[in-house]
């Protein structure tokens, strides 16, 4: 079946603005944007409603002289204010550069020094906390547009650096259409989620995000009176494609909650019969555990009768997800989801099997994806036809993926080569010319090919080779130890951890244990037969894979947006709480 194609119904533009814009007046009777807080909606707007007050915002822009490839940065939560803010730096042909909101005053500080916008969108608290920064005065900004200041507040300013309040910035010259602009063209300047102390902005021209919405919707096209609910933050590469660039080109529409409060969360489902949603693999993985625990504790004959029913669900749709029919058998969890959803997507880190099988018996279709900022938003995805959990799917339409320099075991590092692919990263051309060599990107992910399809075994930098020749991935370790007692965990090389202090090869794991607020703190007893999960479980790894020992550690992991460890930056901190292995490390066998 050939799927319409909505970059077809908008007359193929060259750039996002006159997309976005098309967009507007084609779906002008759909809903396109709703904003809720708590219990109080505080904004719904049709298509032809958000381009009324979105182009008096252009119209200001024009007004100030944001001329046609000019920056400009955005650092807000997830609202209304953001797609707005977006739509007008497009369709006056700028630059946009989405920063993580989450970040402290200080990096942000960095970051914008770093790409130098012409104007800033940024939230009254955000800027508040910018502005005690080091090199706030010396920010090499125009000006700056700050949300939902209160009404009495002074607005902190740099020297020769206009700040004005978001709601105040309103023309009555509106212009006469979107600034033209070409598919080579930069679109937008996104730092990746791995940026440490060298700043990667990546530049994704027009045309890589065009690609890459072509492909997207060709496999999960959008219609009108589809909701996608928006729980990432939308400076995220997956939110920006799917929760902002692809609903209004299809005419859907996106829910934005001022707060992730689950019980929010959970009563926006039904309240706005949501359909589509894009996770991490954090929330994913919370969300089995909170069904896991609604189906233990079930009486007997009901939990008997719901694995039956689950058997059937799957023998029906023969392993292949099927809302229309789980509905049916399994009400009770899809009337959890609002009864309406369609579809999930998962990415930004390893997604564990389990999860996803879980989710695919229950007939919640859940697509496993892997991507890199420097790519757009997906390299990979998994068509469920049949679904392939221990994958991260097929590469899209107009990918092509490539494992270089491949092992015995056709392990290599995965390479990728399409329209979708940054032009460089901003001012540096020599990390781009490593990273981009003759048109294919090199992710350092490792990677290998089954069936068509991309397994991934870890990063390049943080493999091991044993004295014996062998090479050992970290990531793929932990694996084995999937369902173990622990909030989080990873394994390192111990010798990652403490150089020269004769650790040799040996493959450590630390896990955080905490008990949950109000509850035990895990006894003695309770550890011990941790430990004795552990060993149990090496013993069914290859000599070479087993870990040597365990470290417990109490802080929460730091993480990305994307919520992947940030393992440097834990290995830091481990090394300044033990400055050696002694005493910190229980051995296990």
């Amino acid at each position: 079946m050939t799927l319409p194609d909505p970059q077809a119904r908008l007359g193929h533009p060259d750039c996002l603005g006159a997309l976005l814009d098309r967009a507007t007046v084609h779906w002008s009777r759909e809903v396109a944007l709703i904003e809720a807080n708590r219990d109080q909606e505080n904004v719904r707007f049709t298509f032809e409603e958000f381009r009324a007050h979105a182009l008096p915002l252009c119209g200001w822009l024009d007004q100030e002289g944001f001329a046609a490839g000019d920056r400009a940065a955005i650092i807000l939560t997830n609202q209304s204010k953001w797609h707005l803010s977006a739509f007008a730096v497009f369709h006056r042909g700028g630059v946009l550069v989405p920063l993580d909101f989450k970040l402290s005053g200080a990096e942000h500080v960095a970051l914008l020094s770093h790409c130098r916008p012409r104007i800033v969108v940024v939230e009254w608290y955000l800027w508040r906390a910018m502005s005690s920064a080091e090199g706030f005065d010396a920010l090499p900004v125009g000006a700056v547009l700050v949300t939902e200041a209160p009404a009495n507040a002074e607005l902190p300013a740099p020297p020769h650096v206009a700040v004005h309040r978001w709601e105040d910035c309103r023309s009555e010259t509106l212009p006469a259409g979107p600034v033209a602009r070409r598919r080579e063209d930069v679109a937008c300047i996104v730092y990746s989620s791995g940026t440490g102390g060298r700043p990667k902005g990546c530049q994704l021209t027009h045309g890589n995000y065009l690609s890459q919405l072509a492909a997207l919707t060709q496999l999960h096209p959008l219609n009108p009176g589809h909701r996608y609910l928006s729980i990432l933050p939308t400076n995220h590469a997956i939110d920006f494609m799917v929760g902002f660039i692809g609903p209004y080109t299809c005419g859907a529409a996106v829910v934005h909650l001022r707060t992730l409060r689950p019980e929010f969360v959970k009563a926006a489902f039904p309240r706005y019969r949501i359909t589509h949603l894009a996770l991490v693999p954090m929330v994913l993985k919370n969300l089995a555990a909170g069904l896991h625990t609604r189906l233990d504790e079930l009486p007997p004959v009901k939990r008997a009768l719901f694995q039956a029913l689950v058997g059937v669900n799957r023998v029906l749709s023969r392993g292949r997800p099927n809302p229309r029919l789980a509905r049916r058998l399994l009400s009770q969890v899809h009337d959890a989801f609002g009864g309406h959803l369609e579809a999930m997507f998962v990415g930004g880190a390893y997604t564990e099997p389990d999860t996803l099988r879980f989710f695919h018996d229950l007939g919640i279709p859940v697509a496993n994806g892997y991507g890199l900022t420097e790519a757009g938003t997906a390299i990979t995805l998994d068509r469920l036809s049949p679904p392939r959990p221990e994958t991260v799917g097929a590469p899209l339409p107009g990918i092509q993926v490539e494992i270089r320099e491949p092992d015995d075991d056709g392990v290599g590092e995965v390479a990728v080569k399409s329209e979708m692919v940054m032009r460089g990263y901003l001012d540096d051309p020599e990390l781009t010319a490593e990273t981009i060599v003759d048109g294919w990107l090199l992710t350092g992910d490792l990677g290998r090919m089954d069936d068509g399809h991309l397994r991934l075994f870890g990063r390049r930098k943080n493999m091991i080779v044993t004295e014996g020749g062998k090479n050992v991935y970290p990531e793929d370790v932990e694996v084995a130890f999937e369902g173990i007692e622990a909030e989080e965990f990873c394994v390192f090389a111990a010798h990652f951890l403490w150089p020269g202090q004769g650790t040799g090869e040996r493959l450590l794991l630390v896990a955080r244990r905490d008990a949950a607020p109000g509850a035990p703190t895990p006894s003695a007893a309770d550890t011990a037969a941790f430990l004795r999960d552990i060993e149990a479980r090496n013993r069914r790894l290859l000599d070479f894979k087993r870990v040597g020992g365990v470290l417990l550690w109490s802080d929460d992991f730091p993480r990305t947006a994307s919520m992947k460890v940030k393992r440097p930056v834990l290995a830091d901190e481990i090394r300044a709480r033990f400055p050696s292995p002694d005493g910190a490390v229980e051995t296990v066998a």
